[in-house]
Order: structure tokens, then sequence, then C-alpha cells
């Protein structure tokens, strides 16, 4: 697996937990980040870049490290 995959993954898991829309976080997160969520697969390759646009996203949507 890759680590855009883990964190898309760590993204599905806060949202479970915490019982939050899913539609609208994975959208709110795509939007920082600059692209869409629902594309990332077990086989996307790491980019740094989206990892660390995704990493920023994630921390002001959800307020969690990654």
């Amino acid at each position: 697996m890759s680590t855009i995959n883990d964190m898309k993954l760590k993204i599905d898991q806060e949202i479970g937990q915490k019982h939050l829309d899913g539609a609208t976080i994975r959208g709110k997160i795509g939007l920082k980040a600059g692209f869409v969520l629902a594309f990332i697969t077990a086989d996307t390759p790491d980019d740094k870049v989206k990892i660390e646009k995704l990493r920023q996203a994630i921390k002001e949507v959800l307020n969690i490290p990654v």
C-alpha cells in the first residue's frame, strides 16, 4: 500500500469514529488538497507534493496529525 492510501484510510476511520458526514468531509479535504480522494487506491503511487497537500488538508478539516 501507498502512504497516500494509508492517509485516505485514516480519514475514513476518523469519519466513522466521529460519525461525520463522509461526503462532506471528503469533499472539504479534497478541495483543500486539490484532488478527489475517491481516485486514491491501494495502487496509487506516492507523490510528495500530494502527500503534503493532503496532510495539511486533513489537519485543517479534521484537526488531527497524520
